[in-house]
């Protein structure tokens, strides 16, 4: 028989934009799936600094999104839409979605599901989904990262930043990071960064290039922009490859050119919410064959920080934007 959906449901509201505040506590109906989509009873939500910004009102969900924050989930299979195979029912999966995650339920689609293995709980399978599919397509895919090269991660123990060490420790790279503080670089090191950077301390251009014998970062993971762009450059090594995620320290760059050119270095970047479904479910079906084995035999976790209700979203979204967390902060829902 399954288990009865309700008609209505817990979930949290951006009420209007503004700070943490503004997220309410509200009841809701129940989204139906639609062809091709899976509605999963949700047990966790991961917090991503992309809820933040679309509930300050700078990052609005793509057409046909749920409005509700909430990018990644853990949970069941509860309904299925149409189209979707009747073995799909009542699997326990982690998604990436492209909204409606702060609520007691989610729509998602089948092909952005990975399996949650017996040895992953519920909360770090919810950790999971959005820093693995941005840190494989942005290091791995993007930025060519291959074994024996060096990365460099800006904000080391951010979510992104533990699972870029994590994932890169895990196919051989060497691991640079930096971080504000000298508690986050021990935090850093502990989860497995080979050196770590206080950048108000020290230079981290300097530094990279004293650690690699002045050669530079192979591949650089950059969520500032801004004025690091042309300092990345500098610590880039040849055929070296920036790739950027975020413009956390501003849109705009200026970069010597010549300098790129000499050193035949590659500027890129990607956003992935806005992305296909195709192309999700492509990333999808990669990361379960290259990456999910290391996950079922445990080698592979998320670094997390702390878990809230999901009543208390706003206390989780307020400890996102102190900037004291060490991984991931989770909502438990279920």
């Amino acid at each position: 028989m399954g288990e009865t959906v309700p008609d209505t449901m817990a979930a949290i509201r951006i009420a209007e934009p503004g700070g943490p505040e503004v997220l309410e506590h509200v009841t809701l109906p129940v989204p139906q799936p639609g062809k091709g989509e899976v509605l999963v009873k949700v047990s966790h939500a991961g917090v991503n600094r992309p809820d933040c910004l679309q509930r300050a009102g700078l990052y609005p969900p793509p057409p046909g999104a749920s409005p509700l924050p909430g990018l990644e989930v853990s949970g069941a299979i509860v309904a299925l839409g149409e189209g979707v195979d009747p073995a799909e029912k009542g699997k326990r999966v982690c998604a990436l979605v492209n909204g409606g995650g702060y609520a007691a339920y989610c729509i998602a689609r089948p092909e952005h599901c990975l399996p949650v293995p017996k040895a992953l709980s519920m909360v770090e399978a919810a950790a999971m989904p959005e820093t693995l599919f941005t840190v494989w397509h942005n290091v791995f895919e993007r930025g060519l990262a291959r074994d024996g090269e060096t990365l460099l991660v800006h904000g080391g123990t951010s979510g992104i930043g533990t699972m870029a060490i994590a994932l890169a420790k895990l196919f051989g790279l060497r691991v640079i990071v930096t971080c504000g503080s000298d508690a986050k670089c021990a935090a850093a090191r502990d989860a497995g960064a080979d050196l770590a950077i206080n950048y108000k301390m020290a230079d981290f251009v300097e530094e990279v290039r004293n650690a690699t014998d002045g050669m530079g970062a192979n591949v650089i993971l950059d969520m500032v922009a801004g004025d690091y762009t042309a300092r990345n450059l500098s610590c880039l090594a040849e055929d070296g490859r920036l790739v950027v995620i975020a413009v956390l320290g501003g849109a705009q760059s200026t970069i010597n050119m010549a300098g790129l050119m000499m050193r035949r270095q590659t500027i890129t970047g990607s956003t992935l919410r806005a992305r296909s479904d195709v192309f999700k479910a492509m990333l999808t079906d990669e990361l379960f064959r290259e990456v999910w084995p290391a996950v079922e035999d445990g080698e592979l976790r998320p670094v997390m920080d702390e878990t809230f209700p999901l009543k208390s979203a706003s206390l989780a979204h307020t400890r996102m934007e102190a900037g004291e967390h060490i991984g991931k902060i989770v909502l438990e829902v279920g």
